[in-house]
């Protein structure tokens, strides 16, 4: 299995790493410290926070530390123009940029060896009642995610939705929303990256949001994290919702998901020891796994399933979980 990890974690407790350490650690300095946690495969890269150099020269300086690339990511802070949106900045030029600075990320993703683009579209929203027109907003994102995608049908795009954040309403809010926009997008290479903390705070099930992604469009990334559902909190992984985070593993198992899990937490936001959080959470998820199989070996709990009977299910879980 592979696991992959956030590159901005490990630029926590800096001194501990680097005694003598001033100012933001390089991105190749992150990615040394991150090939130390034990069981990590790969490293996701922000685009182009992460990638001023050659990017065949970056997947090789990657590939000597024993880690492989997953995927990019695309963020879009170079212009400050972007603040009032991306796809959907009511300015065509910057738009135009936009779009451009993801074709860009394409070819630098496909020249690192990956195929996979995450797009999290945070700034196309709005904050104000009467601030834009709903439909025309609505187009220009369809329009520019229908551009990228037929950049590159080999590369695989990837929506990560959240329900704010930095805008106070995102256009992408939800499964439901992003499955719409896929449809009416409609490109093949199109899918969906679910990030657990934001789906909570989507007030969605996360097995239930996988199970109507894999339904009608494609699951393609998986962020696992914690939270409380009221904000993007970062958490380690089953800190809070263990047995939600087993169901989200049951089902995209059961749905035939191959990639990654990666993990989107924030040991930075509080100076704790990045390879040490990592190392646990990859632990977790085996651990979470081991359930997984478990249960699937267990015709109590499909039995109870079928019924919908919650309380012989809850004990089936339990015993497992717990002895």
């Amino acid at each position: 299995m592979k696991f992959a990890t956030r590159l901005n974690s490990f630029a926590s407790k800096p001194k501990a790493e680097w005694p003598d350490f001033s100012g933001k650690p390089t991105m190749l300095q992150m990615a040394t410290r991150a090939a130390k946690v034990d069981g990590l495969t790969d490293l996701d890269l922000n685009y182009p926070d992460h990638v001023a150099d050659d990017p065949a020269v970056l997947a090789r300086q990657i590939g000597d530390l024993g880690l492989s690339i997953n995927g990019f990511a695309m963020r879009y802070y170079t212009n400050p123009a972007f603040k009032i949106g991306a796809f959907t900045n009511p300015d065509p030029a910057v738009r135009r940029e936009a779009i451009d600075l993801t074709k860009k990320g394409i070819d630098a993703t496909r020249a690192a060896g990956s195929n996979l683009m995450t797009l999290w579209l945070g700034q196309d929203g709005f904050d104000y009642a009467f601030q834009a027109d709903y439909d025309t907003l609505w187009q220009h994102e369809i329009d520019g995610i229908r551009e990228v995608c037929a950049h590159d049908p080999d590369c695989q795009i990837s929506i990560e939705y959240k329900p704010n954040e930095p805008r106070s309403y995102s256009l992408m809010p939800d499964a439901a929303t992003t499955l719409l926009a896929i449809k009416d997008v409609d490109m093949p290479n199109l899918g969906v990256t679910l990030d657990f903390a934001h789906v909570l705070y989507a007030d969605e099930q996360p097995a239930f949001a996988a199970a109507l992604i894999a339904r009608y469009s494609r699951v393609l990334g998986v962020h696992l994290n914690d939270g409380y559902a009221k904000r993007d909190d970062g958490l380690m992984v089953g800190a809070v919702h263990t047995q939600q985070t087993i169901e989200l593993l049951r089902q995209i198992r059961k749905d035939g998901y191959g990639g990654a899990i990666y993990f989107d937490t924030f040991p930075d936001m509080t100076g704790l020891d990045p390879v040490h959080e990592c190392e646990v959470n990859i632990q977790t998820v085996k651990r979470m796994l081991d359930v997984v199989d478990r249960l699937e070996q267990d015709n109590r709990l499909s039995g109870a399933i079928d019924r919908q009977d919650a309380v012989s299910a809850q004990a089936v879980i339990q015993e497992l979980m717990l002895g």
